[in-house]
């Protein structure tokens, strides 16, 4: 079966693809401009065996005929699918984009189709901006031209291109309409900030900021359509190979789409963040009144709108899904799927997959402290434990410092992804995968690391396991001493120690250690992470010593509880007071700028001089805790889930950081 396709190099292109191509005798012919060459290729690549049955065909969908009259003479008669997905999506374009790509686009690749010959049919992905921004009511599959107002250059052009293929097409057609489409529902890969991801930030902002057991107020608002663009995908690549349905509408929807409010408290879920105690209406404004503020909202200027969604970050069009009151239905879409396997998950179920992949991938501007670049562009620094958490946030900082990061952790897959997500940034970034836990194996990276670049300026020591597990509980276990004293100690130490010579032979380096409050504070529940930090402690404050006077700084920092996925296994911490990883890192960059002995919060530093001038008293607080928070269910085999008590909040709230 032969297809051809316009906007393969786009998000929901690169999906149906892999969709058409797993269909053995496809054969795909692609539309390419020249500015996508590197695209097409990049998906030749993607697909393995399969790229090799994609073909590109050069042209653009703004030129009459598409293509040349030598590539549509080898096409005509032979295509049985045409799927055009080329479009602009933008909610800040100008009306001669969309009319340019949009609506002359769209009627030049019908005119191609009628031209083809043969038994061809068309496919064309539409969207529910058909409905405009303003349609009050349900909007169903069979609607098309109901009177909206389409005013905004996205809803009109996507309106009247559909209208072009309604009315100019001479070959049989389906249409699909997708929501706001998010990332892969298994993956999470997305391409672009789009639709809710707008909020992300905020939403981010909101969780590091707002501790989880404080309510929030927040609004209920209108409908949000949306679907992964795996679901998409497939669902149109089911719909065109279906029989029956040609000239039909297909809404490619989550079935029952969540309010604002629920989708706001489904993404601050994800993020660890407060629920909603109470989420208000938006209120309904009359009819007069709604016409009023929508021709006062029309008058404002397209450069003002654009102002403004610079400003806070959101376009201003998407602000109006907050009173948006259509309801889309998908019933012909989901009888049509029956029996395919084909259905749209709803987002509860993996909106933990995009906000990881956001986090990672999309989540690229950096701050950095003050004088960062100056301080540290050129210099070769090595980030163990560099894919994930504390470690993957410095890298990314040092990256966009200008420093040349040496990435090292056990999976090398991981390791390519933070590279990549560096590079993306503009930053320089080497991999070097090693196990941490084998001595070997750290003495031949070092000796690569060294032949690649010659020295080291900065080793950060950032690896570590951690068990939160009392010692009564653990009379059984001691290898959990010894796997956490492996690498949080030795591996450590086996890095310092192959580095130094060269360190000493320059008279220059930084050694910086992450340790942990616990160290100064003897968290209870802690015992083998505890040690294991502060062993390495004490022999860095004996090697301080030793160095100093070859201009080699060691410097540890006592790190109070960090949201990363090391401490994630323990659902109490979703409650307590935390540090986000970007502020740990922050700390981590100003600790290279200055250099300095120790990096402590308040109460580490509280914490310590009461042990030294009260220990039973120190005891008997952290007695306290210990009672008050229980091990871990994880830890005893049961399933973890419960809120703590009004006691444990404020306890966590009054010792922040400490661990429990």
């Amino acid at each position: 079966m032969n297809y051809f396709v316009t906007g393969a190099t786009g998000f929901i292109g690169k999906f149906l693809l892999e969709r058409l191509l797993a269909r053995e005798d496809a054969k795909v012919y692609v539309l390419v401009r020249e500015s996508s060459v590197d695209k097409f290729e990049a998906l030749q690549e993607r697909y393995g065996d399969a790229g090799k049955r994609l073909h590109m065909m050069a042209g653009d969908i703004t030129t009459p005929g598409l293509i040349s009259a030598a590539d549509f003479k080898k096409l005509k008669g032979k295509i049985d699918h045409v799927f055009h997905l080329a479009a602009v999506y933008d909610m800040n374009m100008s009306n001669e984009q969309g009319d340019k790509i949009n609506n002359e686009g769209t009627r030049n690749l019908v005119a191609f189709v009628n031209d083809l010959g043969g038994e061809v049919r068309l496919h064309h992905a539409s969207s529910i901006a058909v409905a405009g921004g303003e349609y009050v009511g349900r909007f169903t599959e069979d609607m098309f031209d109901e009177g909206q107002r389409t005013d905004h250059p996205y809803f009109r052009t996507k309106f009247q291109s559909e209208a072009i293929v309604r009315n100019e097409s001479q070959v049989p057609f389906r249409i699909y309409r997708p929501g706001a489409v998010v990332g892969h529902s298994e993956t999470g890969e997305m391409d672009k900030i789009d639709g809710p991801y707008y909020f992300f930030k905020t939403i981010q902002k909101i969780s590091h900021a707002v501790p989880k057991w404080l309510p929030l107020l927040g609004i209920e608002g209108g409908k949000v359509p949306l679907a992964p663009v795996d679901y998409v995908a497939a669902a149109m690549d089911a719909l065109a190979h279906k029989n029956g349905l040609d000239g039909k509408a297909f809404h490619l929807i989550q079935s029952h789409s969540p309010s604002v409010g629920d989708l706001l408290q489904t993404i601050l879920e994800a993020a660890h963040g407060p629920e909603f105690a109470r989420k208000l209406d938006v209120p309904t404004l009359p009819p007069g009144l709604r016409k009023l503020t929508n021709r006062v909202t029309r008058g404002i200027p397209d450069s003002v709108k654009k102002n403004i969604s610079k400003a806070i970050g959101v376009p201003v069009s998407v602000l109006g899904y907050v009173s948006n009151q259509a309801v889309f239905d998908d019933k012909h879409a989901r009888a049509a799927l029956k029996g395919t396997g084909v259905a749209c998950p709803d987002i509860k179920n993996y909106i933990d997959k995009l906000w990881a992949y956001w986090e990672l991938q999309l989540d690229l501007n950096v701050k950095l402290p003050k004088n960062a670049m100056q301080k540290l562009a050129g210099k070769v620094v090595i980030v163990t434990g560099a894919s994930s958490g504390i470690g993957f946030n410095v890298a990314k900082k040092l990256g966009a410092a200008g420093s040349k990061v040496i990435l090292v952790a056990r999976t090398r897959e991981k390791l390519e992804e933070t590279q990549q997500i560096i590079q993306k940034s503009g930053g320089e970034a080497h991999v070097y995968p090693c196990d941490l836990n084998d001595m070997k194996a750290i003495d031949d990276c070092i000796a690569a690391i060294l032949k690649d670049f010659g020295h080291v300026d900065i080793l950060i020591n950032n690896a570590g396991r951690s068990i939160r597990r009392g010692v009564m509980e653990s009379t059984t276990r001691f290898h959990d001493f010894e796997r956490t004293m492996q690498l949080n100690y030795f591996g450590a130490v086996r890095m310092i120690l192959g580095l130094l010579p060269s360190m000493a032979h320059r008279r220059s380096g930084q050694i910086i250690n992450i340790s942990s409050i616990g160290v100064l504070a003897n968290a209870a529940r802690f015992s083998a992470y505890v040690a294991s930090k502060a062993a390495l402690d004490a022999f860095s404050r004996c090697l301080s010593a030793e160095v100093k006077h070859k201009n080699i700084e060691i410097t540890a920092i006592y790190m109070p509880l960090v949201r990363t996925p090391m401490i994630a296994p323990t659902k109490v911490y979703d409650y307590v007071p935390t540090w986000s990883p970007d502020h740990a890192a922050n700390v981590v960059v100003k600790a290279i700028i200055s250099r300095p002995k120790s990096v402590a919060t308040p109460l580490g530093t509280a914490a310590a001089i009461s042990y030294a001038l009260w220990p039973k008293m120190n005891d008997y607080f952290l007695n306290k805790g210990y009672n008050l928070f229980p091990s871990s269910a994880a830890a005893k085999g049961r399933k973890e889930g419960n809120k703590p008590s009004l006691e444990q909040v404020v306890f966590a709230n009054v010792f922040k950081g400490e661990y429990f």
